[in-house]
């Protein structure tokens, strides 16, 4: 099973947590052989840069990638799990005859027995630069990223190197799941009679040490569901902002998949305010509907450009830009978009995000209140998009993000970046920017 989902996560660009949990339940794994699978399965590909190297060194020739997929899920087990060495060799060599013939069943053994006879320490050591004169090399191959990621992390975080090194190994922790508890719908401590634990930020959070969310009947129902606690905090960012004048129309610009506009929607229920969704791609508007489906505060979902925005100009008191990115911070989640992404895929997302956050600001009242937000820590997607934003306009400020959210240890302002291996949620980076005058 584990060997299909990379198969799928390589050949049609799919993601391992939307591939696992549907194989899953199609071939009926549960307990033991489910959690097996899960580690086996996200553990290769969050540690596909290091095995790729200790393969790469055994083996002088191009491979397969059926024989590649086999060999790195056989390297996991022997150099990151607990299972027996001849349980892991035999059952791979198992594996690549059926997909792949018995020449490369040989291989495989015979790679597999060179690699479980030394630790992962000292496969490092021998495949990698060695740290004191390449320290980012060594780092990419210690904690499998790659190298471009190391050296844009660095720079996020002050050229810091513990730091640094920090926040990779934070992206290799598989991440609890975490849970919202959407507001006037059902509370934290619904969930904590479920089993969860409460969040440590978002009072609005619940973690699940284990299991499956869909087992508990508020996340079946759609009155709590699965969301990092650092979306939770930007949502809350924006519910949180002091507004001037009217609070009665809110708008959430790029609400695919939904998490955040289901929660803004609850928010802005309660004060009898109303949120517009809008969402650029029909599939993910449609999961959006389902998100939003049941709470109280919903103007309306629209599909629509939110660069050319399909509603006046100064029409909404709070906006969310939620701006497509790089998704770099979600590495614990997605670990694959590592192996994706690029430096080329900037060249893209950036004057998209540059247009995104103009034209929010176009569409917010004079004394409203935008957030810009990306799930990334990359300068030039979070600070460098609102710098550049800002350096064309007069008739906005931006103001301190930090006490929003109320979290320690965010950077020193105005804008809050939140950290894997500091605050245990995805790299959410947060700026809160108003309108003060008419626009030129």
């Amino acid at each position: 099973m584990a060997y299909d989902v990379l198969r799928a996560v390589e050949e049609r660009d799919t993601y391992v947590n939307l591939a696992l949990p549907a194989l899953l339940r199609e071939r009926q794994l549960i307990g033991r052989d489910a959690a097996f699978a899960t580690e086996l399965t996200s553990g290769t590909v969050r540690g596909q840069g290091t095995y790729d190297a200790i393969i790469d060194a055994l083996v002088s020739h191009r491979l397969d990638p059926a024989v590649r997929n086999v060999l790195r899920l056989g390297a996991h087990q022997l150099l990151a799990m607990r299972t027996p060495a001849h349980a892991a060799v035999s059952t791979s060599v198992d594996l690549v005859r059926l997909e792949a013939g018995e020449r490369p069943a040989r291989l495989v053994n015979a790679v597999l027995r060179k690699v479980g006879g030394r630790s992962l320490e000292h496969w490092v050591a021998e495949v990698g630069p060695d740290r004191a004169d390449d320290l980012a090399g060594h780092l990419a191959v210690a904690h499998s990223h790659p190298r471009w990621i190391v050296e844009a992390f660095a720079e996020a975080l002050g050229h810091d190197w513990v730091q640094t090194e920090h926040l990779l190994r934070a992206d290799n922790v598989a991440p609890k799941v975490t849970l919202v508890a959407r507001p006037g719908r059902v509370c934290v401590g619904d969930l904590a009679r479920a089993g969860a634990q409460p969040g440590r930020w978002s009072p609005f959070a619940a973690t699940l040490p284990t299991g499956d969310p869909g087992s508990i009947a508020a996340v079946r129902a759609g009155d709590a569901g699965v969301q990092d606690e650092g979306s939770q905090l930007v949502a809350l960012a924006l519910s949180e902002a002091v507004v001037v004048g009217p609070d009665a129309l809110w708008l959430d610009s790029c609400a695919g998949p939904g998490g955040k506009a289901a929660l803004l929607a609850a928010l802005a229920g309660q004060r009898g305010a109303a949120l517009l969704a809008a969402e650029l791609q029909a599939h993910r508007a449609v999961l959006v509907q389902r998100a939003v489906r049941g709470a109280g505060g919903v103007l309306g979902l629209v599909v629509a450009d939110s660069t050319r925005p399909a509603w006046s100009a100064e029409a909404f008191d709070r906006v969310l830009v939620d701006a497509p990115c790089s998704g770099l911070g979600a590495l614990r989640r997605r670990p694959e978009a590592r192996w994706r992404r690029s430096p080329a895929d900037l060249e893209r997302l950036v004057p998209l995000q540059r247009a995104l956050l103009g034209a929010a600001l176009d569409s917010c009242r004079v004394g409203g209140v935008v957030v810009y937000a990306t799930c990334s820590p990359l300068p030039a997607e979070t600070r460098g998009v609102v710098d550049a934003v800002l350096a064309g306009r007069d008739d906005v400020r931006e103001e301190d993000a930090r006490p929003l959210i109320a979290v320690p240890d965010v950077g020193p302002g105005p804008h809050a970046q939140l950290w894997p291996h500091r605050h245990g949620t995805d790299a959410m980076f947060l700026a809160a920017l108003r309108r003060v005058g008419a626009a030129r």
